[in-house]
């Protein structure tokens, strides 16, 4: 075997380790929408993204209010402000997979798999998560978390947001 074929063999092998190790891996995230004691309350918009170095959006989940008639609901996205410049105005809605209805208060958790549409395509390197939270008659909160995609070894991360957001906990697993 000539080493021009063993370089292009072990490449294969290498890339397709790579490959396997990103389907594998994990990022889960738990966030709190706490109960405001507020005269006029409404459902959250929720982004979430992870962003690369470039500034790059990879949508991984968007909740807005899917029941309004005619679509209506679509039309506040745009008060995701950083998400909408990144990415969603560029979208068509509802997004299969990727985009539901807005949650309650409470805990709520989004697990996604490297082998889940958004994070299969994603190049190996470092990343931001962000999650970007609106809500009509009250305020905007954007939280962000550096973490490496695939992951090389199992991370936690803890967050804290300031009243739109409550505990936010991130997990990475390779």
């Amino acid at each position: 075997m000539s080493i021009s074929s063993s370089k292009k063999i072990l490449g294969a092998v290498l890339v397709a380790t790579l490959a396997q190790q990103a389907a594998a891996a994990e990022l889960a995230v738990q966030l709190e929408i706490p109960r405001l004691n507020v005269a006029e309350y409404h459902r959250p918009y929720v982004a979430v993204w992870l962003e690369g170095e470039r500034k790059d959006a990879h949508n991984l989940a968007v909740w807005y209010d899917l029941k309004m008639k005619d679509g209506e609901g679509s039309k506040w996205l745009k008060d995701l402000r950083q998400w909408w410049r990144r990415s969603g105005r560029d979208l068509s809605f509802p997004v299969d997979g990727m985009t539901s209805a807005t949650r309650a208060p409470g805990r709520h958790r989004l697990v996604f798999s490297g082998a889940d549409a958004a994070l299969s395509r994603l190049p190996a390197g470092n990343y931001q998560l962000v999650i970007e939270i609106v809500r009509e008659v009250g305020g905007r909160e954007v939280l962000t978390q550096p973490l490496a995609w695939p992951p090389k070894e199992a991370a936690r991360f803890q967050l804290q947001g300031r009243e739109e957001l409550g505990a936010v906990v991130v997990d990475v697993k390779p």
